[in-house]
């Protein structure tokens, strides 16, 4: 068996998750938190949500702080790897979770529709992993998933800015899985269908949306996603790299996606 494929200690770092105040985000940093890894909560606006994030984790016997950070400016980046690494060591797992929203359809669709998403969705993680990579690469071990979306490979009217984004997404984490893995770090995507978070608050659509569309007939729940994640940042996850894992309850797998009526 080759040295690379034998279990070794794990070197000491942190989990650094981005967009983990509310959601998904939360979810996935509640779930690292159980790895016995210090989790850092990265976070733009909603403090109250990071913090209540932090909560839960000491809460569970964790180790956690909250920090604030706009990841489309350089400078809060690096302000936020410094930080970590100052508290807990390098950034060893690097989840990839900020993300926004401006749907317009395409000939309505203006430079501030597109350029935000666009740089939050996928410039943002450029910047974010370029950072993360010289700690990992010195520890010759990383984690790091990028949070996509089903919506960058089949799309919907009036998304075409962030479907750009999370189809980008998911050729940048293909080509940096390239470049890094004989470092022993591994960098791929995930790519949710519907998930039942506060900003998805139209029940009826949600019902709608399961009872026409979705093969399973329901919506994910927050920690089936964090669960992927977990699975992703594992060390049993050292031979899955440069890929795009799809949750989705049978979403992608259907012949075809109805467009779902929110009236």
């Amino acid at each position: 068996m080759p040295n690379d494929a034998l279990p070794r200690p794990l070197p000491d770092g942190c989990a650094l998750v981005t967009g983990a105040s509310r959601g998904i985000g939360a979810a996935v940093a509640r779930d690292l938190a159980g790895t016995h890894r210090p989790v850092v909560v990265g976070y733009r606006q909603d403090e109250t949500g990071a913090k209540q994030t932090v909560a839960a984790i000491q809460e569970s016997g964790g180790t956690a702080f909250a920090f604030r950070a706009d990841v489309t400016d350089p400078a809060a980046v690096e302000e936020l790897f410094t930080a970590a690494e100052e508290a807990y060591g390098p950034v060893l797992v690097l989840v990839n979770n900020a993300g926004i929203r401006s749907d317009q359809v395409f000939a309505a669709m203006d430079d501030s529709d597109w350029h935000p998403v666009l740089d939050t969705n996928l410039s943002a993680v450029y910047r974010t992993m370029r950072r993360a990579l010289s700690g990992m690469s010195r520890a010759r071990f990383g984690r790091i998933v990028n949070m996509g979306s089903v919506l960058g490979r089949q799309s919907l009217p009036g998304v075409a800015n962030y479907a750009a984004a999370k189809a980008g997404l998911e050729g940048l984490t293909r080509s940096v899985a390239v470049e890094v893995a004989r470092r022993g770090i591994t960098v791929n995507a995930l790519a949710p269908g519907l998930v039942e978070t506060d900003l998805v608050r139209d029940v009826a659509f949600l019902e709608r949306a399961a009872r026409t569309a979705i093969p399973v007939r329901r919506a994910a729940q927050p920690a089936e996603i964090a669960a992927c994640v977990r699975f992703l940042t594992s060390p049993e996850a050292g031979y899955v790299t440069g890929t795009t894992l799809t949750v989705d309850g049978g979403l992608s797998a259907a012949a075809f996606v109805p467009q779902v009526p929110r009236d």
